[in-house]
């Protein structure tokens, strides 16, 4: 598409957060299905709820337009997806993949309130304050999710992740390392009473060999 002006790029752009919102329902459900937390879970599935409403938004978006429903491949929604796949492959504790899935979402709602928020802006240039009323809806429900994302991290997962696997791990070091000395411990009081049983067989030796 030849952009020859500012609603040829409002066109591209709405056709891009529309392939990129229908790709982010795919995620979210990857997303929620991977939280151990039901918190976090809830809040994914209820994000899932209002991106499928955003859109119904965007096609009424492009009705108002007179433009055809259509999407345009997103490559950077696609690749945030790629990079939220690679890390729930790569989850070895709970927190620690909850604090991850917190930080691969907000990419993606980052990069949806960037896109809404020239969408916004050009509808009311273009004279659209139609338009532009669902996508500051659409705006605001995507920086409240990012807020109470924010706020789920800082309170709860962030520190649970700071002491996740690795104090676990420190716990077994220090157990094994515990359980070496005291084996230390044992070998030597063994190698004592080894030591002390010769000498007296020794001494019992000699006894017996003394001439009357």
């Amino acid at each position: 598409m030849k952009l020859r002006n500012l609603e040829d790029l409002f066109i591209q752009e709405l056709r891009d957060v529309y392939d990129a919102e229908r790709q982010l329902v795919r995620a979210l459900k990857r997303l929620a299905k991977a939280a151990s937390s039901e918190e976090l879970r809830s809040a994914f599935e209820e994000h899932l709820g209002q991106t499928e409403g955003q859109i119904g938004r965007l096609e009424q978006v492009f009705g108002l337009f007179d433009h055809k429903v259509k999407g345009k491949s997103c490559e950077a929604m696609k690749g945030l997806i790629e990079e939220g796949k690679d890390v729930i492959d790569a989850i070895d504790d709970d927190s620690t993949g909850d604090a991850a899935l917190i930080a691969a979402a907000q990419k993606a709602e980052h990069y949806e309130i960037a896109t809404y928020g020239c969408l916004e802006t050009w509808a009311r240039r273009l004279g659209r304050d139609d338009a532009a009323r669902l996508l500051k809806e659409t705006l605001e429900e995507e920086k409240a999710t990012d807020r109470k994302l924010t706020e789920l991290a800082e309170r709860r997962f962030n520190p649970e992740a700071e002491h996740g696997r690795a104090q676990v791990v420190g716990t077994r070091q220090e157990e094994a390392q515990a359980g070496n000395g005291r084996h230390e411990e044992e070998g030597h009081a063994g190698d004592g009473s080894h030591e002390e049983e010769q000498h007296h067989e020794e001494m019992a030796g000699a006894g017996s060999s003394a001439p009357m």
